[in-house]
């Protein structure tokens, strides 16, 4: 009883409020209010057959991936992008973390998670991360990894250029921007893996698809990815 008080006494005076709407909190709730997490717009993907798949399609003829993954779709001025901007430029670590832990367990559900050895973040170059202070596809990573029962490592990928922000560039200038940035700094960890490579975000798929192609050319044997959203084409 006294543990429910002092809890009921700071979530008066310190209230907690949802990530995605700004309400408070009740009882039970933790970061996101169970009215936002029902109306979140859930992609599914990961019940669609390949060819049925949106996503799947971007990358036909560009790289092979064995799952293309989105947990939500991305709607301006809606929920999704508050939770992204709160996770990337506000420091909410947790919110990549526990929707990495709720896709997780959905894909699960389905034996996805079978399909997967190693769960990789696409890296940010050394002088982003230290201004930022975080990469914040490690807290999707790290979720996901909770959910999957798969581990992930933050040091196999690196980026080794620093690039300008892609947020207004159009596809083959992002692609330009990224082609060559990234490397396999840990070869032996992935030769004969089936990776999956998550990031916060997915527009035109670029940085993704130069992910891919370079953990394809180290050596592993299937490579899929996966994002907490995805702007629709």
């Amino acid at each position: 009883m006294l543990p429910t008080l002092l809890a009921d006494f700071f979530t008066l005076v310190f209230p907690q409020t949802c990530l995605a709407c700004s309400d408070t909190l009740a009882r039970g709730e933790t970061h996101i209010c169970t009215l936002c997490r029902a109306q979140l717009p859930y992609t599914d993907y990961h019940k669609l057959a390949e060819k049925d798949n949106p996503l799947a399609r971007r990358f036909w003829g560009k790289v092979p991936l064995h799952h293309a993954l989105s947990y939500l779709r991305f709607l301006r001025h809606g929920r999704v992008q508050h939770l992204l901007h709160q996770l990337k430029y506000q420091g909410q670590r947790e919110i990549g973390e526990v929707l990495g832990r709720w896709y997780g367990a959905e894909l699960t559900q389905q034996g996805i998670n079978q399909d997967f050895d190693l769960i990789i973040p696409v890296p940010l170059h050394r002088r982003k991360r230290a201004k930022r202070g975080f990469n914040q596809s490690d807290s999707f990573a790290e979720g996901l990894s909770s959910g999957l029962s798969v581990p992930w490592s933050a040091t196999t990928l690196r980026r080794t250029e620093h690039t300008d922000s892609q947020t207004q560039k159009n596809r083959a200038q992002r692609w330009q921007n990224v082609a060559t940035v990234f490397e396999v700094a840990e070869p032996e960890v992935i030769i004969g893996k089936r990776v999956l490579v998550v990031d916060d975000v997915l527009t035109t798929g670029a940085t993704l698809e130069a992910c891919v192609a370079v953990l394809l050319a180290a050596g592993c044997s299937q490579v899929s990815i996966a994002t907490i959203a995805c702007a629709e084409q």
